[in-house]
This record gives structure tokens, sequence and C-alpha cells, in this order.
């Protein structure tokens, strides 16, 4: 039986240490769900469908690799899918703190539901999509931490506004 996991996030934009993440989830996973969540509570920068085509250009098609967006409960959406594994990302302490509390609430409410943990490589530690939307809206050159597809459509994003 084909081991899988779901990478869910919001990707807003994908990240090379996303991408990271993906590639070396494919080394211990036979298969992963890009799962891009769709959180009415933020204003992406992106909508659903354009993150979830920017993940699918970066990854050129992999089909050990399937994108996908989920609303709701990840254990929700996990369960439908009939998968019981979630792969998170690391950078931090402060990252460890809040996906423990997360793993521990996704158990309770799924006890078969399992996180898995990796850390970050050490060349994107510092990189969140925040900071990376920040930069770009500013006009400043995040092409070493972005695929080139998404620089692209950051650059796309952001080529009407005006510079402060």
């Amino acid at each position: 039986m084909p081991r899988r996991a779901i990478y869910p996030g919001s990707f807003d934009p994908l990240t090379n240490g996303h991408l990271s993440l993906i590639q070396r989830g494919l080394k211990v996973f036979d298969g992963l769900v890009v799962a891009v969540a769709n959180n009415p509570a933020k204003a992406p920068l992106f909508s659903a469908e354009e993150r979830m085509e920017m993940i699918r250009k970066a990854v050129n098609g992999d089909p050990r690799v399937r994108v996908d967006t989920f609303d709701g409960l990840l254990v929700d959406y996990a369960k439908a899918q009939g998968l019981h594994t979630v792969l998170r990302g690391l950078r931090a302490v402060s990252d460890f703190e809040y996906e423990f509390q997360i793993a521990n609430m996704n158990r309770k409410l799924d006890p078969e539901f399992e996180s898995v943990f990796m850390m970050t490589g050490e060349d994107y530690f510092y990189v969140a999509s925040s900071l990376v939307r920040e930069v770009a809206s500013f006009g400043g050159d995040v092409s070493g931490v972005v695929p080139a597809n998404v620089l692209a459509a950051l650059r796309a994003r952001f080529s009407g506004k005006a510079r402060p």
C-alpha cells in the first residue's frame, strides 16, 4: 500500500522552502497531496486557483504530487481523502510550539491522525510567505527564495503598484 501524506498550507505564495519540503517529503512518502488552505479570515494575495497552478508548475507535473484545495478543518479534509498523515515543516522553535498544539488537537479530533515534522533546509529557514509578499510589494528581489514561475506572478501582481 503506498504511503501518502498531505502537505497543507496557504502557499501564498509558494516559496523555495515549500518546494524543498515537497521534494524531501517525496523521499519519505510515495505521494503527497499539496493542499492549499482556503481561509476566509485571511485576504490572500493570490486566489486558491492561482496558488494551485503555481504549485503544479513548480513541481513540473510530478505524478507523485496532487494539488488540491480545502476549506475547514484539516482532519475533515484528510478523512475525506482517506489519509491520516500530514507533513509539516519546522523553521524555528516557535514553529514547533505552534505545530505541537495543532498536532495534538488534530489527534484529539481524529485518533488515527499522525503529524510528521521535517526541518526546513538551512538555505530557507528564514523564508516565510508573508515576508516574501512584503519584500516583493516594495520591489525587492525575491528571486532566490521563490520558484521562477512564482517570481513572475509576484512581479506581475505588483507591477502596477506605486512604490513608496
